[in-house]
């Protein structure tokens, strides 16, 4: 069955929104690493970007939605929470090898497939699985670089993090962002997209509230050259979750969608490679042989997933 066919029986937009929102994710992050050249620190920029989506989400109260169940709200708390948590976890991971989480985060994808299986109607179909291993083993590829002592992240975990915690950290957030995916699906259409999604991220703007404590030093005190960089790079990054969401509690097919959003893993090292002067990190361009063969091969291997979500 060609893309155009598949279309029939899964809306277009359910497959466009996850390749755009994969696409926004890596334009985001490179505004975000702009802005880290200027102090702004992890702890900061998660907490300016998860404002922001609780400001992007807002609007979408206007689409309306179920009557208000004050019983029911531990649901978009939940996802909300989990959401944090997910972002929690992925800093920490980050504080030890990037090379060793990066990867390990990818497991999302089989995640997803799994807590689908398990808490939604939808079956996860067979194509569909394979698709997920396919798209995590791309993900480990593209995300390869030689082996070697990575300095810790300025404000979260202690330098020479012990691998173990990595790997365990990295889990942790894959596992809690696949629950929130899911979660999303499910609940979402019992109260609404106009009703779900804002609760649940302006909850995630309020728990964000909680890493001010840790702040390297006051938002005020960034200088305005942050603020050039980290603005449209929160914004975007607010605006692509949103996307995301949307997708997830009007069209579900979870696993399909995060196998299309995975695709931004091939972006980010197109645009290392076309901008690593511009992003400071030309060296990477400069990386063996072998691991642009590996890239090469994990690229290959992100489009057959694709193509089997799309077929």
């Amino acid at each position: 069955m060609s893309a155009v066919a598949a279309t029939e029986s899964a809306p277009l937009a359910s497959i466009l929104l996850p390749l755009a929102s994969g696409l926004g994710y890596v334009v985001a992050v490179l505004l975000v690493k702009r802005a880290s050249a200027h102090g702004v620190g992890l702890w900061r920029t998660a907490f300016v970007s998860n404002v922001a989506m609780g400001l992007c989400f807002a609007p979408l109260w206007l689409l309306g939605g179920a009557e208000l169940r004050p019983e029911l709200f531990w649901q978009p708390l939940l996802g909300g929470a989990l959401f944090f948590a997910g972002q929690v976890f992925t800093f920490m991971a980050l504080a030890g090898d990037v090379s060793l989480a990066t990867p390990v985060l990818g497991l999302k994808i089989l995640f997803v497939a799994v807590a689908s299986s398990l808490l939604v109607d939808e079956p996860v179909r067979a194509a569909w699985w394979l698709a997920a291993l396919l798209a995590t083993a791309a993900i480990v590829l593209l995300q390869s670089t030689p082996r070697g002592p990575v300095p810790a992240l300025a404000g979260t975990a202690p330098a020479g993090q012990a691998p173990g915690r990595t790997i365990t950290f990295a889990t942790l957030a894959a596992a809690s962002f696949a629950l929130t995916d899911v979660l999303v699906q499910r609940f979402t259409p019992a109260w609404g997209a106009g009703r779900f999604l804002p609760l649940m991220f302006g909850g995630l703007a309020l728990l964000s509230f909680g890493l001010v404590p840790v702040f390297s030093a006051p938002l005020r005190t960034l200088p305005p050259a942050a603020w050039r960089w980290l603005a449209p790079g929160a914004i975007i990054l607010a605006v692509q979750a949103a996307s995301m969401a949307y997708t997830l509690g009007t069209h579900g097919r979870a696993t399909a969608a995060n196998i299309l959003y995975g695709t931004r893993g091939l972006w980010s090292v197109l645009a290392v490679g076309l901008l690593g002067a511009w992003l400071g990190t030309a060296g990477e361009r400069r990386l063996p042989r072998a691991v642009f063969r590996r890239r090469l091969l994990g690229a290959g291997l992100l489009c057959a997933a694709v193509v089997l979500v799309l077929d």
